[in-house]
């Protein structure tokens, strides 16, 4: 019984060395709090930097359309950690971490790609921003209700790793999806939203980024 249960103890361990890939480098802080060096948007009426913080749109006036601040180089395979508090009670009051993600032309101020959802019905979402429009997986709103806090800092972590796309929210997994698709790019722009048609402020900050290692 014994060597069953060392067995069994075995076989979970190298599971896990499977799931839960070694990163390969160590984290490095995409936004040193100063300024917006590596980072790129509409700093002029939409983002500004406060205290280390990102802080998008405004509780006094009605955010006209969706605005991006998004990284000038690309990532893929990587876990991204961020602290993310979103204010606002009046319109639509919604934002997003996007990833693997590029800007678009028309209209010029969106992108698509991958959006970790935030917000009252999209915490903990995975949605596809800009091209199929919809969301991709949902997570059980029982346990989204029990580990977010409205109104505070939640810590939000995104896996993307060769197709593969995990989403924790306050430490808990909310999703786990595997892209069907191989068409769709796993490489992109990181950028955060601040969602149109409400009065709502959304502040990042802790933006870190560690790579994960790249598929064989």
């Amino acid at each position: 019984m014994k060597v069953i249960t060392l067995a069994l103890l075995a076989g979970a361990v190298l599971l896990g060395s499977f799931t839960n890939p070694v990163p390969s480098k160590k984290p490095i802080r995409l936004f040193n709090g100063k300024n917006f060096s590596g980072w790129e948007g509409d700093t002029i009426n939409t983002w500004r930097i406060k205290n280390g913080e990102i802080i998008g749109g405004s509780l006094t006036q009605t955010v006209p359309h969706n605005e991006f601040i998004a990284t000038t180089k690309n990532y893929g395979n990587f876990i991204l950690k961020v602290k993310v508090k979103l204010l606002g009670n009046e319109g639509f009051i919604n934002t997003g971490v996007q990833f693997n993600s590029q800007r678009i032309a028309n209209p010029p101020y969106e992108m698509k790609g991958y959006q970790a959802d935030l917000g009252d019905g999209f915490w903990g979402c995975l949605y596809d921003e800009a091209r199929r429009n919809k969301i991709l997986i949902k997570p059980d709103s029982n346990l989204v209700e029990r580990i977010v806090k409205r109104g505070q800092w939640n810590d939000y972590e995104v896996w993307s790793e060769n197709g593969r796309i995990r989403i924790k929210l306050n430490g808990v997994q909310t999703i786990d999806y595997t892209e069907p698709d191989g068409t769709i790019p796993q490489t992109g722009l990181i950028a955060f939203q601040i969602h149109g048609y409400g009065k709502a402020e959304v502040h990042y900050k802790d933006i870190y980024l560690t790579q994960l290692p790249a598929k064989n």
